[in-house]
């Protein structure tokens, strides 16, 4: 039975793609993390676009504030997910200033804080729902079902949520939640976890008792704030969503399938491996496919001296060479005596004859020449950000780059 689609104007979905991504090192110099590549034809925005898309969501803004460039032409008004519309549809917000008091104008402080910044819009709009993605997880779970409970429930938050290691958690949000998912307690980003269930920053908000909560706090905080206009809100983790939980109308919704934060150079190669062996399903639903902008490129080609073992080639793509457990990216060329093992390749880079590429991301447009030996074989299972090498775009290569080596965007070495 086909679901009713929402009212235009009823829910309202917010996509917060404005962090620095600083944890990236070089990949984000020059771009912003959500414009990162992933699986080798998509970007990481596109699993909060398509995820919203997919439940029937109308009117999908996208906050930007680093390097708005840098995904501006590929957000392309929201034409790739049909959200290019006279009325409603897609709305790019960037920061502002002038338009009000010093915390709601400007740069966030946080994604809680980018709350309150937009408060004035969230309110003008007039939606009684309010869906915030993030846009550097990956995923692909069908979310109508979970707002149609959320708003039916009548309740204050609903928090997507995925197990993760006691170790892994320490890096986000824990939440702690009674057998029927009433959320019960939030550790931000604790030194000993409580427990594996961390939120995956998908979160269902009833809007006017989330302004209501932003502004509560803002007034609360107001002895923390600098001459910045720092709310002193932060992240959701750290005031927002504890207090919403007070109320008793906070539940935890389990997020089915594969949920992994990205947002770390570890993770970011962690999932390309998880993808390679077959763990990740985001793509295996053709009723939601992770719609993007596909590359208007030849078919790949691997020539009679290539061989690609256990690998993923995007359109362009041209092997003359070894590829081990890597995915290439679109245009990217291995010559002949040349060998790419365990790395992400993005687009157009070239391998030369007789260069060696473990274990390694390489931006776009970075030439490896003949005689470089980068990275290493890494000895731990899991991969770990020391063990990576990371080469920002445009680098040319010639020596060896050890294990845990960064070259900025435009390096020669």
């Amino acid at each position: 039975m086909l679901r009713p689609m929402p009212r235009r104007g009823e829910v309202l979905a917010l996509v917060q793609a404005g962090g620095q991504g600083s944890r990236m090192d070089v990949l984000t110099r020059e771009r912003a993390k959500p414009a990162l590549p992933y699986g080798g034809v998509h970007k990481l925005i596109d699993f909060a676009m398509s995820g919203l898309v997919h439940a029937d969501l109308v009117d999908v803004w996208v906050s930007l504030e680093y390097q708005v460039t840098s995904i501006d032409d590929y957000l392309s008004g929201g034409r790739p997910w049909s959200l290019d519309r006279n009325r409603g549809g897609f709305r790019r917000i960037i920061p502002q200033t002038g338009t009000g008091p010093a915390t709601e104008s400007g740069f966030a402080y946080g994604n809680g804080d980018l709350l309150l910044r937009m408060s004035a819009d969230i309110e003008a709009f007039g939606a009684r729902t309010l869906v915030v993605c993030s846009a550097d997880h990956v995923f692909n779970m069908d979310l109508g079902p979970v707002v149609d409970e959320h708003v039916a429930a009548g309740r204050v938050a609903t928090v997507l949520t995925s197990e993760v290691t006691k170790k892994d958690a320490s890096d986000n949000v824990v939440v702690l939640a009674g057998k029927d998912g009433t959320i019960t307690g939030v550790e931000h980003k604790p030194s000993r976890p409580s427990s594996g269930t961390v939120a995956t920053e998908i979160f269902l908000y009833d809007t006017e008792v989330l302004l209501e909560t932003l502004r509560d706090l803002r007034h609360e905080l107001s002895g923390e704030q600098g001459d910045d206009g720092d709310s002193g809100i932060g992240d959701f983790g750290e005031h927002l969503l504890p207090r919403l939980a007070e109320t008793g109308r906070a539940v935890a919704v389990p997020l089915t399938g594969y949920w992994r934060d990205v947002g770390q150079p570890g993770l970011y190669l962690q999932s390309h491996r998880d993808l390679l062996a077959g763990r990740v399903d985001v793509f295996d639903a053709p009723e939601r496919p992770v719609i993007s902008h596909w590359p208007d490129r030849p078919a790949a080609r691997v020539r009679a001296t290539g061989e690609c073992r256990d690998s993923l080639l995007s359109p362009g793509a041209d092997v003359a060479g070894l590829v081990s457990g890597s995915v290439l990216g679109p245009g990217v060329v291995v010559e002949k005596g040349a060998e790419v093992h365990d790395s992400v390749v993005m687009e157009d880079c070239v391998i030369r004859a007789g260069a060696v590429v473990r274990t390694t991301v390489l931006d776009e447009r970075c030439e490896v020449l003949g005689s470089a030996r980068v990275g290493a074989e890494p000895t731990r299972r899991l991969a770990h950000d020391d063990d990576l090498v990371l080469v920002g775009r445009d680098s040319q290569v010639s020596a060896r780059v050890a294990p845990g080596g960064r070259l900025e965007p435009g390096s020669t070495s």
